[in-house]
Parts: C-alpha cells; structure tokens; sequence
C-alpha cells in the first residue's frame, strides 16, 4: 500500500520557532506509518521540491510533450498512490496556502476513491485544529475524502525533535497511539478502497470531467430550453 504524506507549508524557519515545524511533524507521520503494517510504503512530498511557476498553470493544463517533468512525476504519484496524508499548519482559520497551491496543480481524477488523513499542527495551542475544518471540504472535493478521526498537534516544537522522534519528556506511549487512531483508519480504508477499486473502475462508475467546466453543470430547466 502506497501512501504519499504532503508538507504544507514553505517557510524554512519561522521565528522564534525552530526550522521546519511541519517537516518535523511529517517525519513523525512518517515513523507512525512505518509502524502501522508490513505492506506500507510511505514517500514525503515537499513543496519546495517543486518550481511552481508565479502564473498558476495546473498539470491537466499542459500538453503532454510540454508539462514540466516534476509536476508530471508528481502526477504520476499521486495516481498511484492508495491514500494520502495532509500534514498542515493553520493560517487565518484555514488550512496552508502552500498546500492547497500544491494540491491545486492536480485534477479530482487522479485523487478519487482513495481515503486521506488530516494532521495539523501549531506552535500554540489549538494544534492548527480550525484549519482541519477547511479541510475537510477542500480534500473531499478532491474525492479523496478524508477519515473521521484527525490529528492536531499544539506546541508541535515541544512534541517532535527534528527528526521526528518524540522530544524527551513527552509521553511518547500516547503520542504513538494518538496518532495511530488515524492511521489505522486511513489504512483500512485505503484497503478497502483498493480492493474495489481492482473489482469496479473508477472510471465505469463516474467518469472524470475532462472537457470544459460545463461538464458539471446541472440539467437546464424547460424554461431554459425554450
């Protein structure tokens, strides 16, 4: 099972915090799944890994002998992939621009019928909790719709080294089955949804929307038809 945890945020450094809090946190879901069964393969997917270009242009945008060969990549992850985990901090109640960037690139199709986690952190206390509830709209429109139980982690500088591993003093034991309560959600979805996804094709069932925007449109009324 292939699952692909996604940092939201850019920011090297955020003073007077250490570097990198969401990566941190990322490790630690990293570490979370590694643990959760024998068949798991879990890849971190780091914005700054990608060159967005300042115009957005999304990956169904390009032609195929045109689209830039990271966003292509990525692509191709993502389809593959059986669930994904979404790693954010909170920015004015809702989840990180950086993120929802990222994940804009991509059409619905490549995420559908898959199941997704939200884990989100701060470095005060509400654990980025208000910015999961914008998630949980955003990731199902994608169609990856995300477990019910969630991850949120306040003063996330006190909880995870930057490796990931839990700092000293902190109760590691009920860190691990907090975090693991989603993850074996999301793991058994990701299951389930593989299963019958090797049983009924997505794409027999709804097909993408691949034309024009129109293509979500409801029925026009009789009035409409003239």
């Amino acid at each position: 099972m292939k699952y692909l945890i996604f940092i939201g945020s850019v920011r090297e450094s955020s003073p007077p915090n250490p570097p990198r809090l969401g990566l941190r946190v990322a490790k630690a879901c990293q570490y979370s799944m590694d643990d959760l069964a024998a068949d798991v393969s879990v890849e971190l997917i780091d914005p700054l890994d990608f060159n967005l270009d300042a115009i957005f242009k999304p990956h169904f945008a390009y032609g195929k002998s045109s689209v830039p060969k990271d966003l292509d990549m990525l692509a191709t992850k993502i389809k593959n992939a059986d669930g994904f985990i979404m790693v954010s901090p909170e920015y004015n109640h809702s989840m990180s621009p950086a993120l929802s960037h990222l994940l804009n690139h991509f059409g619905s199709s490549l995420f559908s019928y898959k199941p997704s986690a939200i884990v989100t952190y701060s470095a005060g206390q509400w654990g980025g909790c208000r910015a999961a509830v914008n998630m949980r709209t955003f990731l199902s429109e994608l169609g990856c719709l995300p477990v019910s139980a969630m991850v949120h982690i306040p003063k996330a500088q006190d909880v995870f080294q930057e490796n990931g591993q839990v700092v000293e003093g902190a109760d590691a034991k009920r860190w691990a089955g907090y975090i693991h309560r989603t993850f074996a959600q999301l793991h058994w979805w990701a299951n389930a949804a593989a299963e019958q996804r090797a049983i009924v094709a997505p794409d027999s069932v709804a097909k993408a929307f691949t034309r024009d925007p129109s293509q979500r449109n409801a029925p026009a009324s009789g009035d409409d038809q003239g």
